[in-house]
């Protein structure tokens, strides 16, 4: 994942704790809440340039993709033909990193956020 990607994911993640949806009564779903409850960007324009922006090939971005539910599935069920679907994918995909990366700074967070 290219570090500005994961900066980008981490500052999300801060927002959401802000924002008061990241709880500790919700911690099992952080990542759903954060990366798969509702898309991370709209738009193919706003996405072909969130890839230009990160230095992602749109196939090296489907490949990530792919390679990710082959991974976890056994086979890849989508097809990653447009970057809007690409975008919101990776999303997922770094996002759980980003979540269990972040675990215990999301805790403090959650913290200060409730006092």
């Amino acid at each position: 994942m290219r570090n500005s990607v994961k900066e980008e994911l981490k500052a999300y993640v801060i927002s959401m704790v802000d924002d008061n949806v990241l709880t500790m009564e919700n911690k099992d779903d952080w990542h759903y809440l954060a990366f798969n409850e509702d898309y991370y960007l709209i738009g193919y324009y706003n996405c072909d340039n969130w890839l230009k922006d990160h230095n992602i090939g749109q196939f090296e971005a489907a490949n990530i993709c792919v390679q990710y539910e082959i991974d976890q599935y056994g086979q890849s069920y989508k097809e990653y033909d447009n970057s809007e679907t690409v975008v919101n994918m990776l999303a997922y995909i770094f996002g759980e990193e980003v979540i269990y990366e972040m675990e215990d700074e999301i805790i403090d967070l959650i913290e200060l956020v409730e006092f």
